[in-house]
């Protein structure tokens, strides 16, 4: 794949899977879909999106009628290399995100130009500057970094209200909703005090409490991944190989090979965050 390339397509109502060694950007355009990465995840709808890093299993499906903007973007890509080299930094753990009304209008324009015939292999250098904008754009709202002097966030609220509810989908409006914040602004203030993004966050005391209860019970590992929030046996694996490097089986089996006392915080939010302009 020598350089960017954006399609719009449908997604299908069976639930597929799989993963690739580029990177991605999916931004639902009309109707909804629903996107799982790595083990978590949810509903997306209209202008919302979705940054699926390379080599990350992935869940998706469409609901009715839907169509889909997807960028596909190898490391190589021109978008992501030379002075456009700092982007790829967005790809370093997957996000949810919410287009904001100016990034809206960009995106009918990235429409208008593929409709202009701008979406064949020999004006791929077109697709890459388009790439580059949208992805300059979601950086610069993204990346914004909160002040210091905000007050803290009350997390022993916070761990309370995850473990109350980690069978169910959990949301960053339902995290800021204890703080009283929007979500913009409450993953801004999570991200300063704890280092992670609440996504993050909410993955690691999933994963914590799925390997209390590989190691205390003898509960099915289907019943676990419910219990914690997996969307299945296959996604908690998944979740917890890449955490902890074995799987849980084998600890359950008794596997010798130490583990660290937390997950891997090697994934940033996943939640819809509506950006600010």
């Amino acid at each position: 794949m020598p350089g960017s390339t954006i399609r719009h397509i449908p997604l299908e109502s069976a639930t597929k899977h799989h993963s690739h060694d580029f990177h991605q950007i999916v931004i639902t355009l009309c109707g909804s879909s629903e996107f799982e990465i790595e083990g978590l995840g949810g509903r997306v709808n209209a202008f919302s999106g979705c940054i699926v890093p390379a080599n990350h299993e992935h869940y998706y499906s469409g609901h009715g009628h839907n169509r889909q903007l997807i960028l596909d973007l190898p490391e190589d890509a021109p978008a992501l290399t030379g002075e456009h080299r700092e982007l790829v930094a967005l790809f370093d753990a997957p996000r949810f995100f919410a287009l904001d009304n100016p990034l809206r209008h960009y995106l009918a324009f990235v429409e208008s130009e593929l409709t202009h015939g701008f979406d064949t292999p020999s004006t791929s250098f077109q697709q890459d500057r388009l790439a580059a904008t949208l992805l300059g754009s979601l950086k610069a709202r993204l990346g914004s970094t909160p002040s210091a002097a905000q007050r803290r966030l009350d997390l022993d609220l916070i761990d309370r209200f995850i473990r109350q509810h980690l069978a169910d989908e959990l949301r960053v409006a339902d995290l800021a909703k204890l703080a009283c914040l929007s979500e913009a602004h409450f993953s801004e203030r999570f991200r300063a005090q704890t280092g992670l993004s609440p996504w993050q966050y909410v993955k690691r005391q999933r994963l914590n409490a799925a390997r209390q209860l590989i190691v205390q019970s003898r509960l099915p590992l289907t019943d676990i991944a419910i219990q914690t929030g997996f969307a299945n046996q296959s996604a908690l694996s998944h979740a917890f190989r890449r955490s902890y490097g074995l799987s849980p089986r084998k600890l359950r089996q008794g596997a010798t090979t130490p583990i660290a006392s937390h997950p891997s915080s090697s994934f940033s939010t996943i939640l819809p965050t509506p950006l600010q302009p």
